[in-house]
């Protein structure tokens, strides 16, 4: 496995489509954990710890709404940009209708946050700041980054993003000062990736020749009804992998939450490592699994193989440089943060374990099946772990969560060879 990764040259290794989306996927997401990391400062001195508190508290409540916006198309969209790669025609439509069905969900979700305000008077403490937020909404439904993934060219949108979050660094610095200010913050942030989203498909539309036509309703009700199922399967996930830290605030102090979310900030964002793979295979695995289901496969284990020697790199790095990595973060030994995070470790490794089946359920399109693992793994993850945490504590949420990498494992694998034992034994075999 070793000698084939050295001997691969490097030239084919950098040119290679998936290598490369994975790549642009990585930095997107490490120019937003950067920028996260360098703002967060700022803002305390700008705005106070208890407003940035509501700022973040905000902008957790527009993450929960951007699941609706984004409505599973994040997942269904790259894989019919990829298949319709070659028929402009086609492309034009499915753009264009995929970007009008965000945009409505953006409206909707908008009208929420409104009427959750307004008319029932909730989010009291933050109330502006979330009404200002709302433009993060917009920025998402225009994100074009599910297109430049089918399409397999990621540079220009990974260039793009960082652009966008150097634009908000910018904002912060000249107009953040007071606690006043605060409305402001997550405003900025959709601002200028509104901005620049919209210069994207301006290149979209002249250079790439993609037509942008009139919502197509029928089309449109058709796709969202297409991506129920993905849309509750992303909510799901979303709760499984985010609730540990809720389940823990029923029984531990503020002091114990705090030294658990430094470790947990840490493991998610190494966890980051598989859903990005399969984020950038995808286009390709889907046009190889219409066209050539053995180059399918061969593909598919290939890449399989080398993931969990890098998802086994990426624990056991956790693991030993645990102590540096707490100490680096919070300026201290904190020895009960390093504890979590030594433990927690293993889920990058484990959720490797996964990208198999996950691909799998993908392109094949088989949603149902997606949603039931996703809701299994949601109703397994709260159940385990709050009775683990209540017995245990932190220690015990940390067991929970790792046992439900192992269990979502076996529950898709199981659900794949009940329904599609084709693809099982065509993977595995």
């Amino acid at each position: 496995m070793l000698e084939k990764l050295v001997l691969l040259p490097l030239g084919n290794f950098i040119r290679n489509k998936s290598i490369q989306n994975f790549l642009f996927l990585a930095v997107i997401q490490s120019s937003n954990v950067l920028i996260s990391i360098i703002t967060m400062p700022l803002l305390i001195q700008s705005i106070g710890v208890s407003h940035y508190g509501l700022v973040n508290l905000a902008l957790s409540v527009i993450i929960l709404l951007n699941i609706l916006v984004g409505f599973g198309y994040n997942l269904s969209a790259p894989r019919e940009v990829a298949v319709h790669q070659e028929d402009k025609e086609a492309l034009s439509h499915q753009v264009s209708n995929v970007f009008s069905a965000k945009f409505v969900l953006a409206l909707i979700s908008t009208v929420l946050i409104l009427v959750g305000v307004f008319g029932m008077d909730l989010f009291k403490e933050y109330q502006m700041i979330l009404i200002y937020s709302s433009m993060l909404l917009f920025s998402e439904a225009t994100l074009p980054l599910w297109f430049f993934q089918g399409m397999e060219k990621m540079k220009l949108v990974s260039i793009a993003n960082i652009f966008s979050k150097l634009l908000f660094l910018m904002g912060i610095v000249l107009f953040i000062h007071s606690p006043a200010d605060s409305k402001w913050v997550n405003f900025l942030m959709g601002f200028f990736g509104l901005g620049i989203n919209l210069s994207l498909l301006l290149y979209i539309h002249y250079f790439m020749e993609v037509k942008f036509y009139r919502p197509e309703i029928a089309s449109i009700i058709k796709s969202l009804k297409e991506n129920v199922l993905l849309f509750f399967s992303n909510l799901a996930s979303h709760l499984s992998i985010n609730g540990g830290l809720i389940i823990l605030s029923f029984f531990s102090v503020a002091e114990t939450l705090g030294m658990y979310s430094l470790a947990e900030k840490v493991v998610m964002i190494l966890r980051l490592f598989p859903a990005l793979i399969i984020q950038a295979i995808l286009p390709n695995a889907s046009k190889l699994y219409k066209k050539d289901q053995a180059h399918f496969f061969k593909f598919l284990k290939n890449v399989y193989l080398r993931v969990l020697l890098f998802g086994a790199l990426i624990s056991l790095g956790a693991h030993f440089t645990a102590p540096w990595i707490i100490h680096t973060l919070a300026r201290s030994p904190l020895a009960e943060s390093v504890m979590y995070l030594e433990v927690l470790a293993a889920i990058p490794f484990l959720a490797c374990l996964n990208v198999g089946n996950v691909t799998l359920l993908l392109v094949a399109d088989l949603k149902e099946l997606l949603f039931k693992a996703s809701w299994m793994m949601c109703v397994y993850m709260i159940a385990i772990s709050t009775i683990l945490t209540a017995l245990m504590g932190p220690m015990g949420l940390c067991l929970g969560i790792i046992s439900t990498e192992v269990v979502v494992f076996i529950i898709c694998l199981v659900i794949l060879y009940r329904h599609k034992k084709e693809l099982v034994h065509g993977f595995y075999t």
